[in-house]
């Protein structure tokens, strides 16, 4: 008895001790820069009791009541003693140290592991160590947003926007000035009419990190005006794990209600790619272009097409997201590899009403209008993306890599146009619209690359790096259906309104069915050699560096496409006119004699194939030639050869060669960084660049794009850009996780390219060289967090994020082109170019509890959407839009965690409105001419990830 009463005393003493428990707190830091020494132990001398210090400096040692010797220790650094800490029970003592590093002893030390590059401390030291002015974000920042794909990622770093949802403008210069780099390896692209990547098709989920490039180096791509993109995807892994997230998305403007529109699906349109439901039938591929079809034609055309030109109508379904994740680290001999495996599903649906109008002149406050529209859009998206990567280390000295990437990207759209179009005159005589477009297009893009970083030579001082690589793209539209429904709006005689008629003629906006496909095959290669000479000492920063090294790429794209029309033969049963649209084309109604027949419009310069060869190399230096100052730079010469043959000029009777252009430039490049001490440094840069027509820009082809109401058409006599380029700025990292940086920039075009609209009957978008232009502006980046400011610990959580942009440009052409009213204006921004975008993005993140909130602000300054010219074609500009996203994520347990969130709180409207007087603002009465104006909705989203 005696002992058992000895032994609950025992256990009360025990818990009675450990719950009097206080701890000791607070920062350790370096003496001479301020920052946090990560990885700090701080110990009770003579035990094994401790605690390790956090990437901002933080550590919190939790100690029964009483009196301690505290000592702290870190490699490099002197030790810290600290006698006598009292700890009171159920408090906190503060002590906070400063080391100070150990010069006699402090000797280059090489440490080898596995770099963990999607932090945001290892994006704000490669920010930090960079030789150019460079911008990024980490994964650590992109999980705790909502952001889905890296379209939406890239939108938070300073100077980007994104236009069309998916196509992103650096520095106030469109999609086809930025080039964009895949785990280092070009990106191809899927998009017919845009030479850009479209980064909607990358899931957030798998990036690593995003770095944007904003000034040149003989080491990246020549090509570029706003910047260079690097998007490097998962790679490496510490542990083996695996995560499953599945969410659930709803949007207010369709989710759960009826009236969704959409397509007859094919049996395989849930995985992003048509079965072939939606082919050109073999006997109408045999249809000659500009013929009727004869007798034997229409019987073996009838019943091969279907009669589908009205979309399907039902209520709308949530959205649905899944990614599964597998990392897996194992070992082979004496190598170790890394396998990081990503696949991600989306099925999403969307719709919205825009009103769209189009003016014929304005004068004296008075507007002509030619039409105004209300259409309706829906669109039905499934995206699957694999991402299958692995790293071996064969050594200290010896690093593969082999990267895949796939997506398999299916759009649905519906669009179904009503209104009044007033071409034939108003009122009664003014025709009423209902027009439909049926849209299935499917995007494939396989990329793929194998690479190598191998050191040799003594002491490791050399290392040479290579890769290889090939892309796949391919995009089929099958079946693209259109048609025109009129009416006119004055009734019949029996006072009912007449019914719609469908407009059948051999024009595209007709009754039409479009096919396209294209396919491109890219094969690259690329090298360097890097030789590091001794400096003022051994440590690797202060070493030299010579660089020598190339890059050479394959390109060929095949692009063909036949459009059909449906209109009157001989001796036309005119009743068959009056047949709603569910029914006129029935195949009883194709016949050669009073029936429908069909004739095909594809002209030869429907269809191309083109072939580009790049060949470049570079010699490059880095010198640090003190303490404070750096320099690096060096020579790169592109050799590039661009080929682009048609159908029309590949014909014997053919008047016009095929393009070609053979350039070959010399693009220096200096970059200078001053660093006033280990927090401060400053950068500055000057480069040339160019900017090369894409194959689509040269292509005499005529494409009609429903949405717009625009006829898309290239322009072969296109010369290539050439950009000056001039960077400064000044950056200061108060931590390792923590920066300002304030930087101005500047850019000299000549023969710059542009999208512009011309007006001739219809309006055609096409591309033009300015004689010359610039681009001048302040960036501003700020990452702050709380916890060296405040000592209370709620407070301490809270880390912020903000940038800004101030932009200004002007594009000049020259005087024969500044003369003709049929060209663009001059005395204008650049299009697409914002004079302000804003970022901002506040952040609370407990550990303890697993509690994760963010709240973040986008607004992007008037732009120009389409370029006018001086008759009757008025430029466009969409006005700024204020976007607010929540996230709210929950850890419970160790492996569940919940996220909420909603983005485009606001949802206020996508404004897009005419420059009616041409002074490049947009007055309170322009705001009645509308060329597009909707609300893409609110977007709520609850999903569950679970890490096994």
């Amino acid at each position: 008895m005696q002992r058992f009463f000895l032994l609950i005393f025992a256990l009360l003493i025990s818990t009675l001790t450990r719950g009097q428990q206080g701890a000791i707190v607070g920062k350790v830091l370096d003496k001479k820069t301020g920052e946090a020494v990560i990885g700090t132990t701080v110990v009770v001398a003579g035990t094994t009791q401790a605690a390790p210090v956090d990437v901002a400096g933080n550590y919190e040692l939790k100690l029964p009541a009483g009196t301690y010797n505290i000592l702290m220790t870190y490699l490099g650094y002197k030790p810290m003693n600290f006698a006598g800490v009292v700890v009171t029970a159920g408090q906190k003592t503060t002590l906070n140290g400063t080391l100070e590093e150990n010069t006699t002893e402090l000797k280059e030390v090489t440490v080898t592991g596995q770099k963990q590059t999607g932090t945001e401390v290892a994006l704000i030291q490669d920010l930090r160590k960079s030789e150019v002015v460079v911008s990024g974000m980490s994964n650590d920042q992109i999980v705790k947003t909502l952001d889905r794909d890296a379209a939406e990622v890239v939108k938070r770093i300073p100077g980007v926007t994104v236009q069309n949802n998916n196509f992103i403008v650096i520095r106030g210069l469109a999609e086809r000035y930025n080039t964009v780099l895949l785990n280092d390896a070009l990106t191809p692209s899927a998009e017919v009419d845009t030479r850009s990547f479209s980064f909607d098709i990358l899931p957030s989920s798998v990036i690593d990190r995003v770095l944007i490039f904003k000034s040149g180096s003989p080491e990246l791509p020549g090509e570029f005006g706003g910047g260079v993109v690097k998007v490097y995807t998962k790679n490496s892994v510490l542990d083996n794990s695996t995560s499953l997230s599945v969410s659930g998305w709803a949007r207010s403007t369709n989710t759960f209600k009826g009236g969704y529109l959409s397509t007859n699906h094919s049996k395989t349109d849930f995985l992003g790619f048509d079965s072939g439901q939606r082919d050109m039938p073999s006997a109408v591929t045999a249809l000659s272009p500009g013929k009727p079809t004869d007798a034997a034609q229409a019987e073996a055309v009838r019943g091969s097409l279907r009669n589908e030109f009205l979309p399907s109508v039902g209520t709308s379904r949530p959205d649905l997201r899944f990614s599964l994740g597998l990392n897996r680290r194992f070992d082979i001999g004496r190598a170790y590899v890394s396998n990081v495996t990503s696949i991600s599903y989306s099925s999403t649906q969307e719709q919205y009403t825009s009103e769209r109008q189009r003016f014929n002149e304005y004068r004296a406050g008075i507007l002509d209008p030619k039409f105004s529209y209300t259409d309706t859009r829906s669109v039905s998206a499934v995206r699957l993306g694999i991402i299958h990567n692995y790293q071996v280390r064969l050594n200290d000295h010896n690093r593969l890599e082999l990267r895949n990437f796939f997506n398999q990207y299916g759009t649905d759209e519906v669009v179904n146009r009503q209104g009044l179009n007033f071409e034939n005159g108003t009122g009664e005589d003014a025709q009423q619209r209902n027009d439909y477009a049926l849209h299935y297009q499917s995007r494939s893009i396989y990329s793929g690359q194998l690479g190598g970083t191998h050191e040799v030579g003594a002491a490791g001082r050399s290392t040479i790096t290579w890769a290889t690589g090939y892309n796949h793209v391919s995009r089929d539209e099958p079946d693209y259906r259109q048609n025109q429904q009129t009416r006119y709006n004055r009734p019949d005689t029996d006072e009912s309104p007449n019914p719609f008629v469908v407009s059948v003629d051999v024009v595209p906006q007709t009754s039409s069915r479009f096919y396209s496909k294209l396919g491109e095959d890219t094969y690259m290669a690329s090298g360097q050699f890097e030789q590091r000479l001794p400096g003022r000492d051994t440590l690797s920063a202060n070493l030299y560096k010579l660089r020598a090294g190339f890059y050479a790429e394959e390109k060929r794209r095949s692009y063909t496409s036949r459009y059909f029309n449906y209109t009157r033969s001989a001796r036309f049963n005119q009743a068959l006119a009056a047949l709603p649209l569910s029914s006129i084309f029935d195949e009883a109604n194709i016949y050669p004699n009073g029936g429908f027949v069909i004739r095909e419009g594809t002209l030869p310069q429907d269809r191309y194939t083109g072939e580009n060869r790049l060949v470049a190399g570079y010699l490059s230096a880095v010198a640090p030639l003190s303490d404070k100052f750096n320099l690096s730079g060096g020579v790169r010469v592109e050799y590039n050869r661009k080929q682009l043959a048609s159908g029309e000029t590949e014909s014997a009777t053919a008047t016009k060669k095929p393009y070609e252009e053979i350039r070959t430039f010399v693009l220096p490049s200096l970059n200078a960084t001053y660093t006033f001490n280990e927090r401060h440094l400053l950068r500055a840069g000057s480069s040339v660049s160019v900017n090369r027509p894409e194959f689509r820009e040269i292509a005499d082809y005529t494409y009609y794009d429903f949405n717009t109401n625009f006829f898309v058409q290239g322009n072969d006599s296109l010369l290539t850009a050439r950009i000056y380029n001039a960077d400064l700025r000044y950056e200061f990292y108060p931590t390792r996780s923590e920066m300002l940086s304030v930087g101005v920039f500047y850019k000299h075009f000549t023969d710059a390219i542009e999208q512009v609209t011309r007006s001739n009957g219809n309006v055609t978008l096409t591309y033009q060289n300015a004689d010359r232009a610039y681009d001048v502006g302040v960036e501003v980046e700020a990452r702050k967090s709380l916890a060296t400011v405040v000592d209370n610990a709620f407070w301490q959580r809270f880390s912020f994020v903000v940038n800004a942009s101030l932009i200004r440009s002007r594009v000049q052409l020259d005087t024969a082109l500044a003369q003709n009213k049929d060209f663009a204006l001059t005395n204008r921004p650049l299009q697409g170019q914002s004079p302000y975008v804003v970022n901002f993005g506040t952040f609370y993140q407990d550990d303890d509890r697993r509690w994760q909130v963010s709240a973040q602000y986008n607004v992007v300054g008037p732009r120009i959407t389409f370029v006018g010219d001086q008759r009757q074609n008025f430029s466009v500009f969409e006005l700024p839009r204020h976007v607010v996203d929540l996230a709210v994520t929950k850890g419970f347990g160790p492996h569940l965690e919940v996220r909420a969130g909603v983005q485009n709180l606001l949802n206020q409207y996508v404004r897009q409105y005419y420059d009616l007087d041409r002074n490049g603002k947009i007055a309170d009465f322009e705001q009645q001419a509308v060329y597009a104006r909707y609300r893409r909705g609110q977007y709520s989203t609850l999903g569950l990830t679970y890490r096994f």
